[in-house]
């Protein structure tokens, strides 16, 4: 363990607590970071971390307890006065506006003006060099930021973070939505930052990131602050123990034994759409869990959505349960003649009404089925949500309340739950367990492997490549809109995908295995 130090902390709280009614989401913490460090916080949704953040950035108050800024005691009444002193946060759920340009975004909060007006060239030219500096000089600040990436959006957000010249940086789940080369930007741009004396804040629930990035760690629980150590002086089972506050089991379900080929549900031959997709095959039998990995942007969200009906102008064949299927629409997808169900890669903006009630999101896509005549079935809505709701373990206090107060974790439940009351057996995933803990993830695991033992064929997109290796029977890999290798049972490898990704051919691939 590092010696203490004696010099004054940079930032310091002093028992601070935060009560909702008679919810306690921070007791007493007591917490601290130091300039020119990168300090990592880490425990499961609900634990308290992002309450920490909202509080340290200005968006709630603490109930009680007190917060120092180089020795100095502070309050921030608004996120404004936390960046008036250079704290900075980049909130998971992103704060752009999608009907804004990229340069307006990025300079919103002080744009530069002349006489009275802004100066649309002095912003663009700002907007340009922010963009510059995260990597992402091929993003042209006058682009409106609903037609760009998810990825890319999260780097106009650091970008525009950067812009207000930040002391104290937060960065939550700021890689969940990036591609790979872009986390080794940010990577860059943090060491960086860190060399210029900043002080960083990193929540992950991504444990490889923390461990290359942070300087130290700090674990909450349940609302505390259980402990903090330096890097390399805690186990992953030590750290995830210290998270959940029991013994660490295995993270993955065991994977059945198939004597023979499963029979397929999903059928998909030489499907294409414009440039994204190029004559994919492939299928999904009774009782699989089939992932698709490859580097992120080839092909897979759009291989998905296609599969759901969203795409105009596909060409190629699907077959459910051996019979052609034509689906033009979600709608005919999740009817009872092909029961497909799609989870979607952003819960926020594509799988949630976030001001609508728990309840009202959770029978959202079944709601037709209890219908009789122009009637709710209110009584039978009630059992399945019920059902659902303990089924997946969904933590909530009120099926009636806002479905934007729960964790992200209890949130993709609920996105879930809500497909899973469409009796679907087709379940197609996209990246369902980014930017939740731990705990909430081995939920997921044993919840999709129940579901494949039952019957259902799971089709799962992750960027994980230890959920690729630890869930899934085989896995497709995808280079630029294709299928270039099928993986099965033991090649299903960390090497055997990263080189398939790259489009490696098989001699090197074995040639890099025997070195």
């Amino acid at each position: 363990m590092a010696e203490a130090s004696t010099k004054t902390p940079f930032w310091r709280m002093e028992r601070v607590s935060k009560h909702y009614g008679g919810v306690i989401a921070l007791d007493g913490v007591d917490f601290q970071c130091e300039r020119g460090e990168i300090h990592a916080v880490l425990g499961e949704n609900g634990a308290g971390k992002s309450t920490l953040i909202k509080i340290m950035a200005g968006v709630v108050q603490p109930t009680s307890g007190q917060m120092f800024l180089e020795g100095q005691p502070v309050t921030f009444p608004t996120p404004v006065a936390a960046t008036d002193h250079g704290i900075v946060c980049i909130f998971q759920e992103l704060s752009l506006m999608p009907d804004l340009s990229v340069a307006d975004n990025i300079c919103i909060t002080s744009p530069p003006g002349r006489w009275g007006f802004i100066d649309h060239k002095a912003q663009k030219r700002r907007a340009e060099e922010l963009l510059a500096r995260v990597g992402c000089a091929d993003v042209h600040p006058g682009e409106l930021v609903k037609n760009l990436p998810l990825s890319r959006r999260q780097m106009v957000e650091i970008a525009k973070a950067l812009g207000r010249e930040p002391k104290l940086l937060i960065l939550d789940e700021a890689t969940s939505a990036l591609t790979s080369a872009d986390v080794e930007e940010v990577y860059k741009i943090l060491a960086r930052l860190r060399e210029q004396n900043l002080s960083i804040l990193y929540i992950s629930h991504r444990m490889h990131e923390i461990e290359q990035l942070a300087d130290n760690c700090s674990v909450f629980r349940n609302g505390r602050h259980v402990e903090t150590f330096d890097k390399g002086t805690r186990t992953d089972d030590e750290i995830v123990q210290l998270m959940i506050g029991r013994e660490y089991s295995q993270v993955y379900p065991p994977k059945p034994k198939h004597a023979v080929a499963p029979q397929p549900r999903l059928e998909v031959k030489n499907l294409s759409w414009e440039d994204s997709l190029h004559d994919v095959s492939l299928t999904v039998g009774k009782g699989e869990i089939v992932g698709i990995g490859g580097l992120d942007g080839q092909g897979q969200r759009e291989l998905l959505l296609a599969l759901f009906g969203v795409l105009r102008g596909t060409s190629g064949s699907i077959a459910i349960d051996g019979q052609p299927a034509s689906i033009g629409s979600p709608g005919t997808a999740k009817s009872a003649k092909y029961r497909i169900a799609l989870i979607p890669e952003d819960r926020k903006s594509e799988g949630l009404m976030l001001p609508m009630s728990v309840r009202d999101n959770i029978s959202m896509a079944s709601i037709s089925s209890l219908t009789k005549g122009l009637v709710v079935d209110r009584a039978a809505e009630d059992q399945k949500i019920d059902e659902m709701v303990r089924k997946l373990s969904i933590k909530v206090g009120d099926l009636n309340d806002a479905v934007a107060t729960l964790s992200g974790g209890n949130q993709q439940k609920v996105v879930i739950a809500k497909w899973l009351m469409t009796d679907a057996n087709t379940i197609l995933l996209n990246d369902p367990t980014r930017g939740i803990d731990v705990g909430t993830k081995q939920e997921i695991y044993q919840l999709l492997r129940d579901l494949a033992d039952a019957g259902a064929a799971i089709l799962y997109y992750t960027t994980d490549y230890d959920e690729l290796i630890g869930c899934c029977d085989r896995v497709y890999i995808l280079y630029d809109g294709r299928i270039i290798r099928e993986l099965d049972g033991d090649d299903i490898t960390e090497h055997n995908i990263v080189a398939s990704s790259l489009n490696l051919p098989l001699e090197q691939r074995e040639e890099r295995a025997g070195q």
